[in-house]
This record gives C-alpha cells, sequence and structure tokens, in this order.
C-alpha cells in the first residue's frame, strides 16, 4: 500500500544519507612540509611558533596571449591549455589601453590567470617539480635571484609542452607562461630556504640565471 511505500522510502533516503565520504589524501607536498619542512625551519630560524614559519599562501600562473590581438582561436587555446595545467577554469586578463601599433584595443581580452590554493597549489607544485622542469631542454636550475624584495618568486616557461597533461595534437602553438610563488615568507632569504626545502631547484647563489 502506499503508507509501506512511503515508509520504505523514508528509510532508503535516511540511510542513504548517512553515507560518508572518505576524507581525499593529503597532497604529499603539504605532508613535507609539515613533517619535514616547518620543523627545519623552525631550527634555521630560531622560531618555536608554527605561524611564524614561512609557508606558501597561493600560487598565480599567468599567460599573456599576444596573437589574440589578430586571432581570437590563440586566446581560446591558450586559456584551455591553461585550464588543463593547472585543473582549474583561467580567467581572463583585460588590456587597460590601447596600442595602435601592436592592433591592440582597449578592454580586450590579451591572456588568462590562475589564482591556485590549497590542494590544487600543492598538487600543481608537485607536477611543476617533479614532473614539467625535468622536461625543459637543458635545464641546469632555476634563478636564484627572481624575488621581489617581498618573498615572493616568480619563474618563466616558455612554452606549456612541458607539463605532460597537455596533447601536443591539440594544442600545437608553443604558448609561455609566469609562474609566481606567493609566499609568508618575511624577506627573500627566508623565502628561498623555504621554496628550496620544498623541492623548488633553485641555483646556488652565483651560479648564473639562465632562464628555464
Amino acid at each position: 500500500n502506499k503508507v509501506g511505500i512511503g515508509i520504505a522510502m523514508a528509510k532508503k533516503t535516511k540511510a542513504s544519507s548517512t553515507v560518508t565520504l572518505e576524507p581525499a589524501a593529503t597532497p604529499r607536498l603539504l605532508e613535507h612540509y609539515l613533517s619535514t619542512v616547518r620543523p627545519h625551519l623552525e631550527k634555521v630560524l630560531g622560531r618555536t611558533n608554527p605561524h611564524a614559519i614561512p609557508k606558501l599562501e597561493k600560487i598565480v600562473i599567468s599567460m599573456g596571449v599576444g596573437a589574440a590581438t589578430t586571432e581570437k582561436k590563440y586566446l581560446d587555446e591558450g586559456l584551455g591549455a591553461l585550464a588543463q595545467i593547472a585543473g582549474q577554469k583561467p580567467i581572463a586578463t583585460i588590456s587597460k589601453g590601447a596600442v595602435a601599433g601592436f592592433k591592440l584595443r582597449e578592454n580586450q581580452a590579451i591572456g588568462g590567470k590562475v589564482t591556485l590554493r590549497g590542494r590544487r597549489m600543492y598538487e600543481f607544485f608537485d607536477r611543476l617539480v617533479s614532473t614539467a622542469l625535468p622536461r625543459v631542454r637543458d635545464f641546469r636550475g632555476l634563478s636564484s635571484t627572481a624575488f621581489d624584495g617581498h618573498g615572493n618568486y616568480s619563474l618563466g616557461l616558455s612554452e606549456q609542452m612541458v607539463f605532460p597533461e597537455i596533447n601536443p595534437d591539440r594544442y600545437t602553438r608553443p604558448q609561455g607562461m609566469n609562474i609566481t610563488f606567493v609566499t609568508s615568507a618575511e624577506t627573500d632569504d627566508e623565502a628561498r630556504d623555504f621554496l628550496v626545502a620544498m623541492g623548488l631547484p633553485l641555483k646556488k647563489q652565483g651560479e648564473g640565471d639562465a632562464a628555464a
């Protein structure tokens, strides 16, 4: 009868609502930071307050697509590649003014940007260090001086194919990008110690600063 059916459905709904999902595993680099990097920096910096230890706050990946001024398809292709690399939908960056010589109009979409935090931030960092950078031709390390004076570090990649998730049959046009690591470090030296401990392959100071 209808009453019996209603009771059965209510029990089924209640049972299904109690199903819990397994928590996602902690990213490998976050575990590394908590178990190894932070204790190391506590000793090096002489600090006991964990909140005073440098940490990664966000990673910003930006991509300028100059060819977008004449061919919109290049912008679409660049944004598609950026989404594949970051695992997150990018936002378009807009020109602030017009430049007639470059056929650039005001408020024209000329690139894209993604800001990564939390899990995606650590997972991207891990893929960059373990997979992408070793695929850069003749790679000998990153500049040790590309800091901004406030504990943030930027590097440039000349093309996106170093990320294995990019299908070379779909994304045929080389497209560079800039990657900025925003840290909580108070100085560039603290940020350098932190990033090296996290596995970013910076050259030792004085070895030269060839770009990736």
